[in-house]
């Protein structure tokens, strides 16, 4: 039986509570790391290196891809080798240095996937410089905020980027005096560079820079900083998390020692598709492992609706993507087979339970059903291209029974991971073809020692029969620190232990099932971090509102609330636009609840809240928040679970009403 398998091993022993100190369980180890952890390959001690080995190994590789636009139709996928792109990296690193950027500066890198993004950071990897990632969503607030913070000399922009970089001026100036463009320049942009005090250059000019010059490149240590990633911070200013040349090439030896021992090993046949944000260490960290094997990296062309069409163009191997992605496939493939006529959705439903059972009881997915799936599931596999053997999914949990549906129609293997920016991405994930880690995220990859803490005031047990409590890392993919906060730093890092702030419980077999945070932040379906204290503090200020509870999750993409309405200001709102009623029911009228949700909106705008922390439904309250229902603490702190378990049918329904509205266009 599959259940009586276990894939980690103690290490060392739990430890009782102690003055101050909670209890922590046992130390556990993937079973592939039983003779310790894999070492990285020989030669290889920083990113540079990882890509230098590649080039001396496999110089005629397709590298780096991207799709030819002739007459404004996009065509086929035209390639770089690992040569061609080494011979470019090195005449940028020589124009980098002949403006005077020296090893341990600071260059930005602000766009959309693409060739010159990863041979900008190349670049930044042979020099010794600090590889700083500007996230293509965040607006100019955050991108000036990351400049002035990390102190960015010289930015990589995308060419419609320009202008939003130009936003970020005159503050970001004092640092940043050059900016390269990833294509042209546009003549009045150099106009308006000069205005600013900077130097802009096109792509080609650049390069040009350094021809005839030749710079050494510097020794690089495994303890370098290689990039500093700033999160997109859960509370207040981004977080600029500092990422070492040991915890990228730490990260892809486990990554490759995993996938060696269950199967799926990478190799220089594999294709990616780069399209999930270089600027998120998920996407990096694939990359890296990509390049370590001469694989090649086909990019997309920046837009969602068109990503099944490039799909279909560069037919990856490798398909990495975040749950929002993967409902979406689910979703458009129910929706096909809804339309489809009984007969289709009979076949379908038949071929569908027979595969699954068969997997259940132990086979492997290519086993289970091969007739099914070359009459039935290998439309979905031509879908994504038709060559796609791993799916990976990350930054969000992934739903159970989107997983399992995927697992059997994909016709590939499905896995699930789970990590941190400050773990360097990948910590935990889930095996191909092992059924009972679907809705966990598998047991701890090969390169990391995993624990539970206690969290007393949640009633989270590390020691308890279903060991349950805060999820801590140790390991050398961990993080350096957070630039120029130790004061975060410090309250994450404790004795060489990352505390995650997820709640994790052990299952039987080993693997981690993610069932809390520790403290009021949560991701939504699209990876995207909710502060929730915050925005209630800025929805608070809404005169016709006593009090709102803000809820999601990280299934669901947009937030709901729950609000107790002020009495008098809602009965004056009710008289002056003829809304009859007492109190109780004007909560119930939907003219009100359209008139809260309309000031809650505005005030959202106002504050330059972002999309997704508007709230797009609302449940009117007429009894306040209280003790005696055990919703607040005595400090009048909203007690999260029990508002969840009070409160959970009108949740539902919230969101089952918003999504039909949102499904027929209303």
């Amino acid at each position: 039986m599959t259940s009586q398998k276990r894939f980690i091993f103690e290490v060392e022993a739990a430890k009782e509570a102690t003055d101050g100190n909670p209890s922590v369980g046992p130390v556990y180890r993937s079973t592939f790391a039983k003779d310790g952890f894999p070492n990285p390959i020989d030669g290889i001690q920083s990113c540079w290196d990882i890509f230098r080995t590649a080039v001396e190994k496999y110089p005629n590789n397709r590298m780096l891809g991207s799709r030819e636009i002739v007459n404004g139709k996009a065509g086929k996928y035209v390639w770089k080798t690992y040569k061609e792109v080494y011979d470019i990296v090195i005449k940028l690193g020589n124009s980098l240095r002949s403006c005077g950027i020296q090893e341990g500066e600071k260059c930005g890198i602000y766009g959309i996937n693409c060739c010159e993004w990863i041979i900008s950071m190349e670049a930044c990897n042979a020099h010794g410089l600090y590889c700083v990632p500007l996230y293509d969503t965040l607006g100019a607030g955050a991108v000036e905020f990351i400049i002035s913070h990390a102190e960015v000399s010289i930015a990589f922009v995308e060419e419609k980027k320009i202008p939003e970089l130009f936003k970020t001026c005159p503050n970001s100036t004092k640092y940043m005096k050059t900016v390269v463009s990833f294509g042209g320049v546009k003549p009045e942009q150099k106009e308006e560079a000069e205005k600013l005090g900077l130097v802009i250059h096109s792509w080609d000019e650049f390069l040009k820079l350094g021809e005839g010059k030749q710079y050494d490149l510097p020794i690089k240590k495994q303890s370098d900083i290689c990039t500093i990633m700033y999160t997109s911070g859960t509370t207040g200013d981004p977080k600029g998390v500092l990422i070492s040349n040991e915890s990228i090439v730490t990260i892809t030896t486990g990554v490759m020692h995993f996938l060696g021992n269950v199967n799926a090993s990478l190799s220089e046949k594999d294709v990616y598709i780069s399209y999930l944000p270089l600027a998120h260490v998920f996407d990096r960290a694939i990359e890296e492992c990509i390049i370590q094997v001469g694989g090649s990296i086909g990019f997309w062309r920046g837009d969602v609706k068109l990503l099944i069409e490039d799909l279909g163009e560069l037919k990856p191997s490798i398909f990495c993507a975040v749950p929002r992605v993967l409902d979406r496939v689910y979703t458009g493939l129910q929706q096909k087979l809804s339309v489809g006529g009984f007969f289709k959705k009979k076949v379908f439903d038949v071929a569908f339970s027979y595969k699954f059972g068969n997997m259940k009881k132990g086979q492997s997915h290519v086993v289970a059903a091969p007739f099914c799936d070359k009459l039935v599931f290998n439309k979905v596999k031509q879908g994504l291209g038709g060559n796609v053997r791993i799916i990976l999914s990350g930054a969000a949990p992934l739903a159970s029974h989107i997983e399992s549906f995927l697992r059997v129609v994909a016709c590939c293997n499905v896995l699930q991971g789970y990590g941190l920016t400050e773990s360097c991405a990948g910590t935990f994930a889930t095996f191909p073809d092992e059924l009972d880690m679907l809705g966990t995220v598998g047991p701890p990859v090969p390169n990391v020692d995993i624990r539970l803490e206690s969290v007393p005031e949640m009633n989270y047990d590390a020691l308890g029969s279903t060991p349950r409590g805060e999820i801590c890392i140790r390991g050398k993919t961990l993080f350096s620190g957070y630039y120029k906060r130790e004061d975060l730093t410090k309250e994450v890092l404790i004795d060489g232990w990352l505390h995650t702030g997820d709640i994790g419980e052990w299952q039987p077999n080993g693997s981690m099932k993610i069932i809390d945070r520790k403290k009021n932040i949560f991701k939504l379906a699209q990876g995207e971090y909710v502060a929730v204290e915050n925005l209630e503090n800025v929805y608070s200020q809404v005169e016709v509102i006593e009090s709102v509870w803000v809820y999601g999750n990280s299934f669901e993409s947009f937030l709901v609330a729950i609000a107790n309405p002020a009495q008098q200001t809602l009965e004056r709102w009710a008289v002056e636009n003829g809304v009859n009623g007492d109190f109780n029911s004007l909560c119930q009228n939907a003219k009100a609840k359209a008139f809260i949700l309309g000031e809650l909106v505005k005030i959202a705008k106002e504050k330059k809240l972002k999309g997704f922390e508007i709230i797009k439904a609302i449940h009117l309250e007429p009894v306040a928040f209280d003790m005696e229902r055990d919703l607040l603490t005595p400090t009048y702190k909203k007690k999260r679970p029990q508002l969840l378990k009070y409160y959970q049918n009108v949740i539902d329904e919230m969101y089952k009403t918003t999504k039909e509205g949102q499904a027929s266009g209303q």
